[in-house]
């Protein structure tokens, strides 16, 4: 079964997608993303996959059950794609050189430009899962791309608070975030010519940063080749920090919030939206987690059981640890 469900009481989509069920878990001795699999080229940098098992689908069947009454289905048109980072199975974005990663934004920014061609797609939402603590099944280095049929809510809950900020203050919300964070500076972690890194005030994870362009630009494609690559060594730097945080591969959720495509609500969501990218790390110690329970799931209420304002203290540290060893800032260049 794979189709699309309404939930009337949240106003949005549920994707129902029974294939998932079948994907492989660490399969051991063997990885379909590595080069010899027969699954992707014998040689490659990055690469763009087309998913296995997607939630989505551009020849999807019709629903199998069409609901009544206030339930309702559709067909769950879109397109699933895995991102390969490079076809070393150790390899990470931390320890990808800088060009390497490049190429990989490089890819995305492609990638965004080619789905958003479809007149059906509605969002495209670009992340990476990383780790089993956050339902990772294959360890090798990847990302993934949803193109969905809709506005996700969450997004569409930002654009809609960015574009009342903007229409009572003739300003960018997130403009007046980098602001802010800028002055006070204590939660700032890492920024660069085009980049600023910071743990927001508000963030529900103990090292929840966001990744925010310093001018405002809507979606990855609008990036220069300098702010591209700017933003190539920003990923390897904040992801270095993690992992040398407490000393171990660092389990994260990466997403990138950027303008929606083919939809006449916002399509001047470019004046009142700004590309970032928001980090959901589930650690708060080494062997601890920061899990999202009842309050969160259930209702909707954060609740970070550590200030950032301290914990941004440690972060920085690890940073710091990390670009010492990579041999300073300018080494990632």
């Amino acid at each position: 079964m794979a189709e699309l469900r309404w939930n009337p009481l949240l106003s949005t989509w549920t994707m129902v997608a029974a294939n998932r069920q079948a994907r492989p878990h660490f399969p051991k001795d063997w990885c379909p993303f590595c080069p010899g699999s027969g699954k992707v080229p014998d040689t490659y940098e990055v690469h763009k996959y087309d998913n296995d098992f997607p939630a989505l689908s551009l020849a999807p069947a019709e629903p199998e059950l069409m609901g009544s009454g206030p339930y309702q289905s559709r067909p769950n048109y879109g397109k699933c794609e895995v991102i390969l980072y490079s076809p070393d199975h150790q390899a990470t974005l931390s320890t990808l050189a800088v060009d390497h990663v490049e190429k990989l934004i490089n890819l995305l920014a492609d990638r965004y430009t080619a789905l958003a061609s479809d007149p059906q797609i509605k969002y495209v939402f670009q992340f990476e899962n990383r780790g089993a603590e956050v339902g990772v099944t294959m360890p090798h280095p990847h990302g993934q791309i949803y193109a969905y049929p809709f506005v996700p809510q969450k997004i569409q809950i930002e654009l809609e608070n960015c574009r009342d900020y903007y229409r009572q203050k003739q300003c960018c919300l997130i403009c007046d975030m980098n602001q802010e964070e800028t002055a006070f500076a204590q939660r700032i972690i890492a920024e660069n010519d085009s980049f600023v890194a910071y743990l927001p005030f508000f963030t529900d994870y103990p090292y929840g940063v966001f990744i925010v362009s310093k001018v405002h630009k809507g979606n990855i494609t609008q990036f220069d080749k300098g702010e591209r690559r700017d933003l190539a060594a920003m990923l390897k730097a904040i992801t270095g920090a993690f992992d040398s945080l407490f000393s171990k591969l660092f389990p994260y959720m990466m997403c990138i919030h950027q303008t929606p495509v083919n939809i006449k609500e916002y399509q001047d969501a470019g004046e009142y939206y700004h590309f970032h990218i928001e980090f959901y790390p589930p650690l708060r110690e080494a062997e601890k987690i920061k899990y999202y329970a009842s309050s969160e799931m259930g209702a909707w209420a954060a609740c970070n059981p550590m200030a950032v304002e301290q914990t941004a203290v440690t972060l920085r540290e690890a940073y710091a640890r990390f670009v010492k060893v990579k041999g300073g800032h300018h080494a990632f260049y």
